[in-house]
């Protein structure tokens, strides 16, 4: 009796019992794992080269490594660049170095949230890579492109994995109930909870199992309340520091232009429940305001002030409310991006015309000199026609006139374009008028 209760305190995780024994079982990966995936190639001719795994918490990234390493008769070597400094790298590449000219056995090494190690450390795995000391397997849930150095990546294949699917899920929970010979206690609408919480990470889905199995009393079956208690709460997935915190507010950005206010309100919800900081929002909010919808709705900046300085006032939650409407109100807008366009045209002139000086009738002339210079001879002050417009030029004589603005024919800038088409047909009268008259 002691001995059964003792090993059963010593049992391992249900996550480990489950991990996979041979490629084949990998759930959710086939688009790598696939025998016409360049990592499924390496796997068919046993030529391993190094590579990069880049994908969410427990999408199997750590067994992919294992199961390589044992198909291709590798020593599998772990470390984390959390724990790890560069000490323990140079104790790894001794025991590679060691291990290949005594036993003739190559190393994967596999080193989990590589993109933790800085430059420094980085650099330091490329002479081991490249004369084949070790062949380097690195994990991270980071875009590559941004955390690893160039070098590096420039050595290494990267390789993509999926968040796990609801099927993926199903998989896993009738692996593990095979596995504790019983079906989990749970009703329907708690098992798609549990799925729906375990946001692509099949490690957690497995843990949540084996804690349902713990606390349910013989019998008992877990609805969807009961299993809230034991789930309690969990944070999406998400690091407002590093790249999910871009994807995501790139997802907003994109569903705003692209006037979907419900995908607007999810992201920019996912955002606030993943803890980002709902000023950093709003700025991005603000910015859309002027870049993306700027005059064809003219309101929309003074209703993205008017919910931020809400926002400041009220605070988390009421303020969440204000951040909502304003995507609401963005996402709906008419848009332009004349004024945004116009912006850079007018900076990219202004580089390469920057030495040219107004045209004299525009200037002002405070002393005698600039009086006799021709400063503000001709100059006609606009609101003492009748039409109330001169049709003079403003424009560097060298230069002539540009288009930099064209408004679009959505919302507001419609009427601006009747507007700008009024003036330059009155421009284009007031010119033939100082034609005739020989000015």
């Amino acid at each position: 009796m002691i001995e059964t209760l003792f090993s059963n305190r010593v049992k391992r995780p249900l996550a480990d019992r489950l991990r996979p024994k041979k490629i084949q079982d990998v759930v959710g990966q086939e688009q790598v794992l696939g025998e016409d995936s360049p990592l499924g190639r390496m796997l068919v001719t046993g030529r391993v080269s190094s590579f990069i795994l880049w994908g969410p918490p427990g999408c199997g990234k750590t067994t992919i490594a294992r199961l390589i390493a044992e198909h291709t008769n590798l020593y599998f070597e772990q470390i984390s660049a959390v724990f790890s400094g560069v000490a323990d790298l140079k104790r790894v590449f001794q025991y590679a170095h060691d291990r290949k000219v005594t036993q003739g056995k190559g190393t994967l090494l596999f080193v989990d949230e590589i993109h933790r190690f800085n430059k420094s450390q980085q650099d330091g795995f490329l002479p081991y890579v490249e004369d084949g000391t070790v062949i380097l397997v690195g994990a991270t849930t980071e875009n590559p492109s941004f955390e690893l150095n160039a070098a590096l990546l420039s050595r290494c294949q990267v390789f993509v994995l999926n968040r796990l699917t609801e099927e993926n899920f199903e998989e896993l929970l009738q692996r593990a109930e095979k596995e504790e010979g019983m079906k989990l206690p749970i009703d329907d609408e708690a098992r798609g909870l549990l799925k729906e919480v375990a946001d692509g990470d099949g490690r957690y889905i497995l843990n949540l199992a084996e804690s349902v199995w713990a606390y349910a009393k013989e019998g008992e079956i877990f609805g969807k309340d009961k299993l809230m208690k034991i789930i309690r709460s969990r944070a999406p997935v998400y690091d407002k520091g590093r790249d999910g915190h871009y994807n995501l507010i790139s997802a907003v950005h994109k569903s705003l232009r692209g006037s979907d206010v419900d995908a607007a309100l999810y992201w920019v919800g996912r955002m606030i429940v993943s803890g980002e900081d709902p000023r950093y929002i709003l700025r991005r909010l603000v910015r859309f305001a002027v870049e993306d919808v700027s005059l064809a709705d003219p309101n929309a900046v003074v209703q993205a002030i008017a919910c931020a300085d809400t926002y400041e006032r009220l605070g988390s939650p009421e303020g969440d409310l204000a951040i909502m409407q304003l995507t609401a109100y963005l996402a709906t807008a008419p848009k332009s991006a004349a004024v945004y366009k116009a912006m850079h045209s007018v900076f990219d002139v202004a580089r390469k015309t920057g030495s040219l000086m107004p045209p004299k009738h525009i200037m002002n002339a405070p002393t005698k000199l600039m009086q006799e210079l021709g400063y503000k001879e001709g100059y006609i002050y606009d609101q003492d026609l009748e039409d109330g417009f001169s049709g003079q030029n403003y424009f560097p004589e060298e230069m002539g006139r540009r288009r930099f603005y064209n408004p679009v024919d959505r919302g507001f800038e419609r009427e601006i374009r009747k507007r700008i088409d009024y003036f330059d047909k009155l421009r284009k009268e007031k010119q033939k008028q100082r034609n005739k008259s020989g000015e």
